[in-house]
């Protein structure tokens, strides 16, 4: 183990260890539960918004306008975000996210209920939103490994990534119900979820990060140390290489098939059920992720994920127009959730404390841009090329994953447990 993990395993303090089973954590389940009512909340509202902006301009610009302010605001917020984590307090930090959501979603679903919601509130709430969501959730990452044993970290990660698939295939349709019960309805779920997200939070008693020295170094010199941290650790260099192309892929495939769908005639039900079916695939992996843990080191977890995705992606190539390419997806992110506990869990494990905000911010900053170039270029290559032919250039992609994990130093030096 290098020296950088030895400081992180001392910094993790002796109190770590003889922590209960994650099921009978206090903290942790309290954690776990204010981000599962945040998630579900947040993804009601993202249905929900676009659906509002539609009927309040008719415009279906304006209406994908909204999704891209909320995704731009997101990434610029996520490198602050870091350095707030590490310098503030983290429970603190997630109080007033809570807070400035609830305020935020309730002032909407008033104006929604008594028709005075204009474009501007909307956008106005987005740009909140987004940035309350990236700061809650960075935090809510840098906090986890103070509320568990290091034994436990990539468990408490696999329930994390359980908790993220479940609230994405519940969310949606959810928001989707209460907005045909009422147009303000979504919104009002939204606040309620953050107003329960909160006194979860406010009943967390142990501090969500170790003591800190006062910093004196500026904001932009605490930020560049987080990444400078990153780009000299060789594991972390390889998470990078590996986790970017994954991302783009899963999301660039996704879309190609639903495109690829709509284009064949094929109903806007099939259509849907061929994202359940993808969403499904990573919800069961999560669960599944323990007991796979234990079967397959990280090192050849990570290299089984990244060929076997590549495979069932050229598989799903040549069913572009069917549903059924929806399945080998399902099978390739299934391993997801898994290599995302290992993954994450050993960077816990090995960045000290008062850099995980930053060290988060930035692998999540760079996975994040990448899937968010996705739709971009899927649609491009659907305007020159075939479905199939889109669906087998985002199976190359992955095949760099693969190369990285493959040739990468640190990952082929990594503790083979």
């Amino acid at each position: 183990m290098s020296s950088t993990t030895e400081d992180a395993d001392a910094d993790a303090g002796p109190e770590a260890e003889g922590r209960p089973s994650l099921w009978r954590n206090r903290e942790f389940n309290l954690l776990w539960v204010s981000q599962s009512l945040s998630d579900v909340g947040t993804a009601m509202a993202n249905l929900a918004l676009p659906l509002l902006v539609l009927q309040l301009t008719r415009s279906p610009a304006q209406a994908g306008a909204v999704g891209t302010v909320g995704l731009l605001v997101s990434l610029a917020c996520r490198l602050p975000a870091g350095v707030l984590a590490d310098r503030l307090d983290r429970r603190r930090v997630m109080i007033v996210c809570d807070l400035l959501r609830l305020l935020a979603y309730g002032a909407l679903c008033g104006a929604v209920a008594v028709g005075a919601a204009g474009i501007t509130l909307v956008l106005g709430v987005v740009v909140v939103g987004a940035a309350a969501n990236a700061l809650f959730s960075t935090a809510e990452h840098a906090a986890v490994r103070a509320l568990v044993a290091p034994a436990q970290l990539s468990t408490a990660v696999a329930r994390n990534e359980a908790r993220a698939y479940g609230t994405s295939l519940a969310g949606p349709p959810l928001g989707g119900l209460l907005f045909a019960l009422g147009r303000s309805w979504p919104f009002l779920g939204n606040a309620v979820s953050h107003l329960l997200s909160l006194a979860a939070v406010v009943c967390i008693r142990t501090p969500l990060q170790r003591p800190r020295a006062v910093p004196t170094e500026s904001g932009r010199a605490a930020g560049a140390e987080g990444v400078r941290f990153v780009l000299n650790n060789p594991f972390l260099r390889a998470l990078l290489l590996i986790a970017a192309p994954l991302n783009m892929a899963f999301t660039g495939m996704l879309f190609a098939i639903v495109v690829s769908l709509q284009r064949a005639g094929t109903p806007s039900f099939v259509v849907g059920l061929a994202s359940m079916i993808f969403g499904l695939g990573g919800f069961l992996g999560a669960f599944a992720a323990p007991a796979l843990q234990r079967q397959l080191p990280l090192p050849r977890l990570l290299l089984v994920l990244c060929w076997a995705t590549t495979g069932l992606m050229a598989v799903s190539a040549l069913f572009a127009t069917s549903v059924l390419a929806a399945v080998p997806l399902a099978l390739a992110v299934f391993l997801g959730p898994t290599a995302n506990a290992a993954l994450f869990g050993y960077q816990a494990a090995i960045t000290p404390d008062h850099l995980q905000g930053r060290v988060i911010s930035v692998i999540l900053l760079v996975a994040t841009s990448a899937a968010a170039l996705a739709p971009g270029l899927a649609g491009l290559l659907l305007a020159h090329l075939s479905g199939t032919t889109t669906m087998l250039v985002f199976a190359l992609i992955v095949a760099v994953s693969a190369c990285a994990a493959t040739f990468s130093t640190g990952i082929r030096t990594m503790p083979d447990h």
